[in-house]
């Protein structure tokens, strides 16, 4: 019944050692993670730089899988590159290490005084506030579980079946390091590995030679979760956590058969016994930082060879067929396909910037600038394969439909422009200087947003179909984004009256916002304009008042 009770003790002091990180983890990324972005986004242009984001966005975070997925996704958007953010991971690795070095420094006395002003702290109206309470009261409890963590190990040290067992493990290093990161791999997190060896250790049940090899397979283990989360993410971002894992797995192969020499080396060492897990990890992760930081590049070369890239990433024009310019109805069917990439693309580029406005997210604004230039490629081909198309002469038809094909096209390019030089700036300076809306501007502008997408997905089946009645229905909604772009912008003008210190922060952009995106509405609804033209209904770019088709 006692060992019953001692293991309860045990996965209940470890589940809340696990929940504490991850309130620390919410509550930083709640209260600070636009800035982490922009730290890791922003301090990678050298070596130096790198590695001390990585560490700074760990013990932040107090995770370096999540660092490390950050960093896997600025590497998809080519944010980062890929020799940097090798180094960033050499440096998170170390935040993880310092991390657990402070934890067993002997502080859990803090543990309440932490979360009773986490739990006041939480009680603050800002974002901020919450989410620095909220990490506050995550360290508390983490500080708590290590408490609860030496009182259930303590027990063990005299049980028979669990000395037997500690007993085989000392006999089968190999082993005991598969279980370890087997721990950390099931938990996330290799610094509650590293904490419940911590704890394992102060019980004095551990020889100093296991210690250093169940550590060595902590690290191991918790550079598997960022490569399961990238598996079905694009090349870029797969071989950032690979090569990760790669330099993690090398650096254990190395120490594995010179464990015992490092456990003499400790001992010799005036180190503390009950510290010496965290030292290893310290000493494991500075040693492997030293050593492979040179070979960063090498790794991020063979990563490029080992993680093809993936196909179908092939940016040239898919439907443009050079046989098929004898064959003016084939050509043309190949035009408006390729138009409709373009279409497609700029429909990505705006759920891109709607996703960095929602999210103040930075990464999704790096994506919109290579869709951009792929707009531009893609709409000048078209122009030029038409005209190609154009030099043998066409029927009255085919010529009207070449024509609609490039207006459509420019007006595409133009949108993409829109987005890029006028959108992008504008939520990147929200994001940078931390503005925040006002609830109401923010609705406003999500359903403007929203509006914008749902157009351009009808103005693409007008494109292909020429259907009249959608055709007039995007050309009445154009006057419907007029009245809610006038009414947004006057409601604007009432909370500056009132003085919402939110509007005055985002006035500028606000306003400038609702502009870009009725711009970007006016060069949609021109896919309608021939339509209506030819029905006879469109009078100075508006539709005459009572008429039908008929």
């Amino acid at each position: 019944m006692q060992s019953t009770i001692t293991i309860v003790n045990l996965l209940g002091a470890v589940a809340l050692l696990l929940f504490g990180l991850a309130q620390v983890k919410d509550g930083v990324t709640r209260a600070f993670g636009v800035k982490l972005r922009i730290v890791l986004a922003t301090g990678t242009k050298s070596g130096p730089r790198s590695f001390l984001s990585g560490f700074l966005a760990t013990i932040a975070l107090q995770s370096s899988t999540a660092t490390a997925l950050t960093v896997a996704s600025f590497a998809e958007r080519d944010l980062i590159r890929p020799r940097m953010a090798q180094i960033v991971l050499l440096g998170a690795n170390i935040g993880t290490a310092v991390t657990a070095w402070i934890f067993a420094t002997g502080v859990a006395w803090l543990s309440p005084l932490l979360i009773i002003t986490g739990i006041i702290v939480r009680k603050g109206a800002s974002t901020a506030r919450q989410g620095g309470g909220t990490a506050l009261v995550g360290v508390g409890l983490m500080l708590l579980s290590l408490h609860l963590l030496s009182n259930a190990t303590e027990p063990m040290r005299d049980s028979p079946a669990l000395g037997a067992f500690i007993g085989l493990l000392d006999d089968a290093w190999p082993v005991a390091l598969l279980l370890s990161a087997a721990l950390a791999f099931v938990s996330s997190s290799s610094l509650a590995v590293v904490v419940l060896i911590l704890s394992l250790a102060s019980a004095d049940i551990l020889s100093t030679g296991l210690i250093i090899v169940l550590i060595l397979g902590a690290n191991l283990g918790g550079a598997i979760p960022p490569v399961i989360a990238t598996l079905s993410g694009p090349a870029s971002s797969r071989r950032i956590t690979i090569g990760n894992l790669l330099v993690r797995a090398a650096g254990c192969a190395i120490a594995l058969p010179l464990a015992g020499y490092g456990a003499m080396l400790l001992q010799q060492l005036p180190l503390a016994k009950a510290m010496l897990p965290v030292d290893a990890h310290l000493i494991f992760n500075l040693a492997l930082a030293a050593i492979a930081w040179p070979f960063s590049g090498v790794v991020s070369n063979m990563m490029a060879k080992m993680v093809t890239d993936d196909p179908g990433t092939d940016e040239s024009p898919r439907f443009l067929d050079a046989s098929a310019l004898d064959t003016p109805v084939v050509a043309l069917a190949n035009a408006t396909r390729e138009v409709l990439v373009v279409g497609d693309t700029i429909e990505r580029m705006l759920i891109r910037a709607e996703n960095a406005f929602k999210h103040n997210d930075l990464a999704p604004l790096a994506e919109i600038i290579v869709l951009e230039q792929k707009v531009d490629r893609l709409q000048q081909d078209v122009k030029i394969y038409l005209s190609q198309l154009g030099r043998k002469g066409l029927q009255e038809d085919d010529a009207r439909r070449s024509i609609t094909i490039i207006d459509y096209a420019i007006n595409l390019e133009h949108i993409g422009d829109i987005i890029e030089k006028g959108l992008c700036e504008q939520i990147r300076k929200k994001i940078v200087n931390g503005f925040k809306f006002s609830d109401e501007g923010y609705d406003e502008l999500k359903t403007l947003f929203d509006m914008t997408i749902e157009n351009l997905r009808a103005a693409q089946s007008i494109f292909v179909t020429g259907d009249f009645d959608l055709a007039r229905h995007l050309m009445e909604i154009k006057d419907d984004i007029r009245r809610l772009e006038k009414r947004s912008s006057g409601r604007h003008l009432e909370r500056l009256r009132d003085g919402l210190t939110q509007s005055l922060q985002t006035s500028s952009l606000h306003l400038d916002m609702l502009r870009d995106l009725k711009r970007i509405n006016a060069h949609i609804v021109s896919v309608a304009h021939p339509i209506l033209d030819e029905g006879g209904v469109l009078g100075d770019s508006r539709l005459r008042a009572a008429d039908n088709r008929s």
